[in-house]
């Protein structure tokens, strides 16, 4: 065994870095099970991760996600789990993060991450004008927290979704062989 103690492979990185979609081909191709940490806070919540921003604030939002992801942490396994944009960007969650599996970092470039969150209105850190200058201003805070926090960074500009499973295979496969 290798320096991994949990099978579980997670995806980090900016909304749009593909980390859904990613999650789920990888996680069919390794026969693990795929979780989505903001599709699973909705479901506990009975609530919208935009609606949960606008009424309770993005403090309020956090706090389910760290007593959220504590909870988890300890039963996960044989799992891709696609995290939420802003979940490792508390430190407490990186370590978390880094305890439950492989932290694979999805960075996609501003130009990217613009053309894929084109008309998406679901995300609240977004909402209003000036998307391209949010989304840089956002990009250059989160970016280093996002490297500091994984085991593997993988550009996913001009790659397809099955060159960057194979990427992740790879780097992972070699973590626990």
């Amino acid at each position: 065994m290798g320096s991994i103690s949990k099978h579980n492979i997670i995806l980090i990185g900016f909304m749009g870095s593909g980390k859904t979609t990613v999650g789920k081909r990888l996680a069919e191709r390794l026969s693990y099970q795929f979780s989505d940490t903001d599709q699973l806070l909705e479901q506990r919540a009975g609530d919208t991760i935009s609606h949960i921003f606008t009424v309770r604030g993005e403090e309020y939002f956090r706090n389910l996600e760290t007593d959220f992801l504590k909870e988890i942490s300890r039963s996960l396994n044989q799992t891709v789990l696609s995290t939420g944009g802003g979940l490792p960007l508390r430190e407490q969650n990186s370590g978390l993060l880094k305890e439950m599996g492989y932290v694979v970092f999805l960075n996609a470039s501003k130009e990217t991450t613009l053309k894929r969150l084109n008309g998406d209105t679901s995300r609240p850190l977004l909402m209003g004008d000036e998307l391209d200058r949010k989304v840089e201003r956002l990009l250059s805070k989160r970016t280093p927290i996002y490297e500091a926090a994984a085991q593997k960074i993988i550009a996913t500009d001009d790659k397809t979704i099955d060159e960057i499973v194979a990427y992740i295979m790879e780097a992972y496969l070699k973590q626990i062989y």
